[in-house]
């Protein structure tokens, strides 16, 4: 089944409308026609299962046939990724949607070689929330992940966020297996963690002074293994595991 995005905002009522760019791939990819079935995610845990009733130059008109409900994760994940090079982020944006992710908050280190003027900011965001929404309509996932603006280590840290389990890709000698982390919680609480954090270096890792600042908040480095990974499969890598290791300890 084709699946479509609209805000939660316009999911209100029993009658849905696609415009703009999802109208346009309904009509023009897809051609659609009166009688087909299709579900649209709001993004907001709610899949609305629909039928097509009237296709006009510009617009599909849907009747909702029913509505599935996914409760939000019980551990809400935050990737805190230092931003790479070129279109990377992109990559690491999509296969963090569909592994689950939360939020992602894009990192400016001092290792970063991207610049971002103000104007240049709100292009990025909504580039990388476009890459959400057609990674949770590819995957199915009903919960979409928030796109923040990005921060340096030290503005994310002053907000003094609580991160039940904050983590740490780390090349340090003292850098603990990641199941070592989530065992040493759960038998403290037993539960697994109502929220996780990753935070992910560039190339070249974070500075020693962003090294410090991170772990002085608490954080714990976990190692990736023996091999230097490149910061967007460090990213998957840690994402992948997270996710896994939620699902053992239930």
């Amino acid at each position: 089944m084709h699946r479509f995005f609209l805000p939660a905002a316009e999911c209100r009522n029993v009658e849905l409308q696609l415009t703009e760019r999802e109208a346009h791939h309904a009509l023009h990819v897809l051609r659609l026609r009166p009688g087909d079935r299709v579900a649209v995610l709001d993004g907001e845990g709610r899949e609305f299962h629909c039928e097509v009733v009237a296709v006009v130059r510009h617009a599909v008109r849907l009747q909702v046939v029913r509505t599935e409900l996914a409760p939000a994760p019980i551990c809400k994940t935050t990737l805190l990724q230092a931003i790479p090079k070129g279109k990377l982020f992109e990559f690491i944006v999509q296969k963090a949607t569909e592994l689950g992710v939360s939020r992602i908050v894009p990192l400016l280190t001092e290792r970063v070689v991207t610049h971002l003027d103000e104007k240049d900011v709100a292009h990025k965001v909504e580039k990388w929330r476009q890459v959400a929404i057609e990674a949770i309509k590819q995957c199915g996932a009903l919960w979409l992940p928030q796109i923040e603006s990005p921060v340096t280590p030290t503005q994310f840290l002053a907000r003094q966020e609580t991160i039940e389990l904050p983590l740490l890709a780390s090349l340090l000698g003292e850098s603990r297996h990641p199941r070592k982390c989530f065992e040493e919680f759960h038998g403290t609480h037993g539960r697994i963690p109502g929220s996780a954090a990753v935070w992910i270096g560039p190339e070249g890792d974070f500075t020693s002074s962003e090294t410090e600042l991170i772990l002085t908040s608490g954080a714990m480095p976990i190692t990736l293994g023996p091999q230097v990974l490149r910061t967007e499969t460090a990213a998957l890598y840690c994402l992948s595991v997270v996710q896994y290791e939620l699902q053992a300890v239930r």
